[in-house]
């Protein structure tokens, strides 16, 4: 028999909260699954339910209606160490430096298998070792969390989520409050540990691009309080995920797979020839500047010539060539 991959699943959940008004549901009817060696990424506007979800199917918060099983059993009767042993969470405050070594942070993940006295194991000490190892913080080792960069931090609280060795990882934007470089390493970094560690992660992100680069199944918050589930190619491909973001004067570009300011502006269009990653950012400056791009019959025709180190754009209708964008449009701009 093939072994089940799903690991974590909701039946009919709403999650939600009661008041003295009454009850406030925020999402309904989900049935969502987790699989073992995946990275699922939950997306969804502000204010969507992404918190609130992850709170529910993390046992922390009681769900209105409905049911959440881990490995097929109720996680309402799990007692709290036990599925400390099976769940971890990364929230998204930002880490008070304290006085804590890297080490001892990490040390903490242990703390569902440690006695109360907190001595640490062999075993315990090699499951740290791995978990710094694995998440590249063996060097800092013994630096204090305020001497680390944000970036370095959240691979810390990473690494003690890893030596609280779950099978299931939960992390509420894990890339929040990072540079570029660093929210590119950390989602590499969570894919990679979700491949080859077979624990099944979910994170909740606003980093769109990252999570279709980067993630195995989307869960995708829609404006019927529900989710749609699936791979993301698909998602964007059946327009679901420009529906869940619809907003006047926003639409999915589903050729540079992100989403663009429509323009009010009625300007001429443009055709591009020449190389496609020049024909791909000339594309995106002319159309922010109010230009509609078309491969059909255009009042004006751009040709790119060059490469990426010494371009040219060449006008069709006059001998000047220009060696950058914002040349061009400036010559377009003043005709």
């Amino acid at each position: 028999m093939k072994e089940t991959r799903t690991i974590l699943n909701t039946t009919n959940l709403t999650v939600g909260y009661k008041d003295k008004k009454g009850v406030k549901p925020v999402l309904s009817n989900l049935n969502l699954s987790l699989e073992k060696g995946k990275l699922t990424c939950l997306l969804g506007t502000n204010g969507a339910g992404k918190s609130t979800l992850m709170r529910t199917i993390g046992g922390i918060q009681k769900p209105l209606e409905g049911e959440v099983f881990m490995q097929g059993k109720p996680i309402r009767s799990i007692d709290a160490k036990s599925l400390s042993k099976q769940l971890s969470l990364v929230l998204t405050d930002r880490i008070a430096p304290g006085n804590l070594t890297v080490y001892a942070l990490v040390s903490l993940g242990r703390f569902p298998y440690t006695s109360w006295l907190g001595t640490l194991s062999q075993k315990d000490k090699d499951i740290i070792f791995l978990a710094m190892e694995a998440t590249g913080i063996l060097e800092f080792a013994n630096k204090h969390i305020g001497e680390l960069s944000d970036g370095e931090r959240q691979k810390v609280m990473i690494a003690r989520t890893l030596a609280q060795d779950t099978e299931v990882i939960f992390l509420d934007e894990p890339t929040a409050h990072l540079d570029l470089p660093n929210r590119m390493e950390i989602f590499h970094l969570l894919r990679a540990l979700a491949v080859d560690s077979d624990k099944a992660i979910l994170l909740t992100t606003h980093e769109l691009d990252m999570a279709l680069a980067n993630a195995d199944h989307l869960w995708l918050i829609n404006q019927n309080q529900t989710i749609d589930s699936g791979l993301p190619e698909d998602l964007v491909l059946n327009g679901l995920l420009e529906e869940a973001f619809q907003r006047d004067q926003l639409q999915f570009d589903y050729e540079l797979g992100t989403f663009k300011r429509t323009s009010t502006q009625k300007k001429i269009k443009i055709k591009l020839e020449g190389d496609s990653i020049l024909k791909r950012w000339t594309r995106s400056a002319l159309e922010r500047a109010g230009y509609e791009v078309t491969p059909d019959a255009s009042d004006i025709e751009i040709r790119i010539s060059g490469n990426l180190k010494a371009p040219l754009w060449h006008l069709n209708y006059n001998d000047t060539t220009y060696k950058t964008i914002q040349e061009l449009l400036i010559q377009l701009n003043n005709q």
